[in-house]
C-alpha cells in the first residue's frame, strides 16, 4: 500500500516539486495546504503516513503543527526550512520532527529523509505499544495481589490456593483475572461454599 502524505509548503511552486517527486515514487499526497492550521486539519482528516511541513507559514507555522500533530502521535513528521541554523533544528526535534531538510533540497535527499521519518515514527509506535502493554501488566498484577490478600485475610486461604481460585474463576467466566480480581476488591466476589481448596 502506498504511503500516504500531507504536504504543507507556503510557496505554491516547492509545494508543486514535492508534490511531483513523491507521487512519481509512488507515494500518495492526501492532501496539500499553505497553511499551517490547515495542515494538523488535514492530518485529522486524511490520518497520513507522513506529514511534510514549512517552518515558515500563515496560519501557525510548521513548528506550531509538529507539536500538535506529534503529541496525539497522528503521524510522522518531516520539517522543511530555508534556514539551517542550529537552534532551529533542535527546536523542530523538540516539536516532534524525525527528520529535517533545508531548502533547496535535491530528490535524493528527499527520499531518505522521509523513509527516517517514517522508520522512527514506527519504532515510536512499537515503543508505545510496549509501554502500554506494560502498564497494563502491572496493573493486572497489583490488583491480582490484591485480591489475593483480601482470599488469605478472610478465608485463611493459602496463596497459591487464592491465585488457583481467581485464574480459574476468570478462565471458567472466560473473563480476564483483573475483572475476577476488581470483582473480589470491589464487589465482595467469594467463592461459593462447594469450591474447597486443596491443601
Amino acid at each position: 500500500m502506498a504511503v500516504r502524505v500531507v504536504i504543507a509548503e507556503d510557496e505554491a511552486i516547492v509545494r508543486l516539486d514535492l508534490k511531483e517527486i513523491m507521487e512519481e515514487e509512488g507515494y500518495e499526497v492526501v492532501g496539500e495546504t499553505g497553511r499551517g492550521d490547515e495542515a494538523v486539519d488535514l492530518v485529522r482528516q486524511h490520518q497520513p503516513d507522513l506529514a511534510i511541513l514549512d517552518i515558515k507559514m500563515p496560519g501557525a507555522d510548521g513548528l506550531t503543527a509538529a507539536r500538535a500533530i506529534s503529541a496525539d502521535r497522528l503521524c510522522a513528521v518531516l520539517i522543511l526550512t530555508a534556514f539551517s541554523q542550529r537552534d532551529l533544528i533542535e527546536q523542530a526535534r523538540n516539536a516532534g520532527a524525525l527528520a529535517y531538510l533545508v531548502k533547496p533540497f535535491q530528490k535524493s535527499e528527499l527520499l531518505p529523509a522521509i523513509e527516517m521519518a517514517i522508520a522512527r515514527f514506527a519504532e515510536m509506535k512499537a515503543l508505545d505499544e510496549q509501554v502500554k502493554s506494560l502498564e497494563e501488566s502491572l496493573e493486572v498484577r497489583k490488583a491480582v495481589e490484591r485480591a489475593k490478600g483480601i482470599l488469605m485475610d478472610q478465608l485463611g486461604w493459602k496463596e497459591n490456593d487464592s491465585f488457583s481460585w481467581i485464574r480459574s474463576t476468570a478462565m471458567r467466566e472466560r473473563v480476564k483475572m483483573l475483572d475476577v480480581a476488581e470483582r473480589v476488591i470491589n464487589q465482595g466476589l467469594r467463592p461459593a461454599s462447594s469450591e474447597e481448596t486443596s491443601d
